[in-house]
């Protein structure tokens, strides 16, 4: 008698059903092959996982309910069980990613979880298993398992974080294999083709397409500017055979890092044979930007290699239909993207969110980051509250899962210093030498006495300038000074309320305003500094931290068309009515220190003094708030509590939620797509520059006003929340919540 894996709708004919002995067998070869990207034979430990995950399908109670029985039966505990029989010492590497690869990671035993620990799970009686499994399933013995750790690096004082993170990395490589096995069974029943990834696109390809991009800009180099861009391109593509490691790319603004950085892993990759490139940036609000950067650099041929993923839209699996009879129905899933295209761009709190997550949709995709360049941009923004535990992972990434990793900035953090316990080691620089280069780009002039300037003041300054840039800390103060702004013409306003279309539209105005040198000023929140590409003469910034204070210079005299005494950045406080927020007071007062010492911003060691400061100051704990290492310094394999950290660890603690904002023509029809599509993700992902994220409470009070409206299927509808037309809720200049209708309160929305 056949034991079967999944079945299909016509019970009476089973021939055609998966076959369990195929599915163990062809998930566990899937996984394997995922691994063996790991090194160390970590390939084994994975195949083993994918032979043992659904044993517990080789009972009765099972097959009967593929025959359409309704009872509920536990087919993965069977398996968790008969590991750490096979394997005592080490059957927990792979007996959490089993018995959690349908529900998540579980704690290994105590803490309060939503999921029944692992302890608990071993604990319980399984169905009784057909011995056909033994016939059909052949394990490898307990030695040869041993032996799959061996070729390891290992970390005495990190051990245990090192096997958490190897399990996490299996539990990858297994629910890939299982979704994916599964999904090509049900593809193949239904005569539908299933295409995934880009295995046979070569990045020698996407080199070759950069190349001629870059050569336009090398055969433009008549001007100081684009010689010293190329001059740094051609020294950090030069150092892309050195071996594989941690690396800095420490270039000044507007020393074109985005594109040298992407040069640079292209030929890193190809020189090593690593697969993909994945770039990390700090901000949502700056993704789209960056992508099109890459896409229009590799042309119209290679667009649809550059995948953008970040945390707009994520599916709890709770919601979704049971995976045993998944067929491709679940009409608002998103495309739960396993990171399998050549070029990757996502976020910071996507990337390190999913290193430390337990959901199988969060960890799905973290076996592709092994044998890959990852670039971290902005790494200065890291928050501070989990700096160690992003070092650890990073660290671990280059240590043991073969991976590159470029921490590249224009504000070099502290993280290699020796009084940092946690710092990166041997990181290999890979710009020019910095004095003559960072001599040049000090294309501006940052005035360290800090004024107190009320409003008043600030608008007279502001009005007096026929084109500049005033950034605040928050999205009030920055309304209300263009509010007050309006008998000036052409003034801009451009903070976090507006979805990314918008920004984007009013960024291109900015740029047609600075180009024809008209009057243009504009008022914004810390968003800007991200990499935005704008050029003004002069820069006002609030008191915030050194590193933004530097950021903020590079909006200004960005293409060193202005002599430098001519380039005015000018540092204020503002009234005691806009006080910074309290996470950002002690970046200010060690920033007041430094300046009152007469410390220059733009130089690199004052930015560096600055850094140590600002880590010496919140200590070792503050780094890693939740205690994230140090739980697992005191914890064995039996006992990780995967729930725990991913519950823990936050890379932004402030709750967000998402709305959809009817911005244009375009945004109505995808909500109206939306509503009659079998698979959502495409436009969901086309929606993503209409998303505003607001905080979690706001977004209740909104919904109980009936300012929100769902799309979809009503078992789904709150994964779509559009906002209501009818309530005027989003202004054509400010965005959201601005309207004095609106039941947001602006004190906390806005900030």
């Amino acid at each position: 008698m056949n034991n079967y894996a999944h079945s299909l709708p016509d019970t009476k004919n089973n021939s055609n059903w998966h076959l369990l002995s195929e599915h163990l067998r062809e998930t566990g070869r899937l996984a394997g092959e995922f691994a063996k990207h790991f090194g160390a034979g970590a390939e084994v430990l994975a195949q083993q996982a994918g032979l043992l995950h659904d044993l517990g399908k080789y009972s009765a109670e099972f097959q009967q309910r593929l025959q359409g029985d309704p009872t509920r039966v536990d087919h993965s505990t069977a398996g968790a069980q008969e590991a750490l029989a096979r394997y005592p010492k080490l059957g927990y590497l792979i007996a959490y990613a089993i018995a959690g690869h349908h529900t998540g990671l579980a704690n290994g035993k105590g803490f309060d979880g939503q999921r029944r620990s692992l302890a608990e799970r071993l604990k319980l009686k399984s169905p009784t298993l057909s011995k056909v499994w033994q016939q059909e399933i052949t394990l490898v013995e307990e030695k040869d398992f041993h032996k799959c750790l061996q070729g390891m690096t290992r970390c005495e004082d990190q051990h245990i974080f090192q096997c958490a993170f190897l399990i996490r990395m299996l539990f990858s490589c297994l629910v890939d294999a299982d979704r994916l096995d599964t999904e090509m069974f049900y593809a193949k029943a239904e005569g539908r083709a299933v295409e995934r990834g880009y295995q046979h696109l070569s990045l020698l390809a996407l080199r070759t397409a950069l190349d001629r991009h870059l050569r336009k800009f090398a055969q433009n180099s008549a001007s100081q500017l684009n010689a010293w861009r190329n001059k740094i391109l051609t020294t950090v593509r030069a150092k892309a055979d050195l071996d594989r490691g941690l690396f800095s790319l420490t270039v000044p603004t507007g020393g074109g890092k985005t594109l040298t950085s992407l040069a640079f892993a292209l030929d890193h990759a190809i020189q090593h044979k690593l697969r993909r490139v994945i770039y990390v940036i700090p901000y949502t609000n700056i993704i789209e930007q960056t992508a099109e950067i890459f896409r229009q650099a590799l042309g119209k041929k290679y667009r649809d290699t550059v995948l953008e993923h970040h945390s707009s839209f994520s599916v709890d699996d709770r919601k979704l239909p049971n995976p045993e009879h998944y067929q491709g129905r679940a009409k608002l899933k998103l495309a739960m993207e396993n990171w399998d295209a050549p070029i990757i761009v996502t976020t910071a709190v996507q990337f390190f969110e999913s290193l430390f997550s337990a959901r199988t949709a969060s960890c799905r995709k973290l076996h592709n980051i092994s044998n890959s360049v990852i670039i971290l941009d902005e790494v200065q923004t890291t928050p501070l509250h989990v700096l160690r535990p992003c070092i650890a992972a990073v660290n671990e990434l280059a240590r043991n899962y073969q991976c590159s990793v470029v921490l590249c900035t224009a504000t070099q953090p502290a993280l290699t210093s020796k009084e940092f316990t946690d710092r990166f080691e041997n990181v290999r620089e890979l710009a020019p030498e910095r004095t003559g280069m960072f001599k040049f780009f000090k294309r501006v002039s940052i005035d360290t006495e800090i004024k107190k300037w009320t409003d008043d003041t600030l608008l007279q300054k502001i009005s007096e300038q026929e084109q500049v840039l005033c950034i605040v800390n928050n999205r009030k103060h920055a309304r209300s000074l263009v509010d007050n702004l309006q008998a000036c013409h052409d003034v801009y306003l451009l903070t976090t309320l507006m979805c990314a279309k918008h920004r984007q539209q009013v960024l291109g105005q900015i740029r047609a305003s600075l180009s024809d040198n008209k009057p243009c000023r504009v008022v914004a929140t810390s968003l800007i500094e991200a990499g935005v590409d704008v050029d003004f003469p002069a820069v006002f910034r609030a008191e915030a931290g050194l590193d933004s204070i530097v950021q903020a210079a590079g909006r200004c005299n960005r293409e060193g068309t202005l002599p430098r005494d001519k380039s005015k950045v000018i540092i204020f406080m503002p009234q005691q009515q806009w006080k910074p927020p309290h996470e950002l007071r002690q970046f200010i007062q060690i920033a007041q220190d430094i300046l009152r010492r007469g410390g220059d911003p733009l130089d690199h060691t004052t930015m560096q003094n600055y850094f140590r400061k600002l880590y010496w100051q919140r200590g070792q704990q503050q780094l890693d708030s939740k205690g994230i290492l140090k739980n697992l310094q005191s914890e064995k394999l039996d006992s990780l509590p995967f729930e725990k950290i991913a519950h823990d660890f936050k890379l932004i603690e402030d709750n967000q939620q998402p709305l959809i904002v009817s911005y244009d023509a375009e945004a109505e029809k995808l909500l109206n797509d939306l509503q009659y599509v079998d698979r959502c993700g495409e436009i969901a992902r086309k929606l993503q520059p209409y998303l505003v994220q607001v905080p979690h409470h706001v977004y209740n009070q909104m919904q109980k006003a009936r300012q929100l409206e769902f799309v979809g299927e009503k078992n789904f509808a709150k994964q779509f929340a559009v906002l209501a037309a009818k309530d005027n809720l989003y202004h054509a200049d400010y965005g959201l919540g601005i309207d004095d209708r609106a039941v947001m309160p602006t004190s906390s929305c806005l900030i």
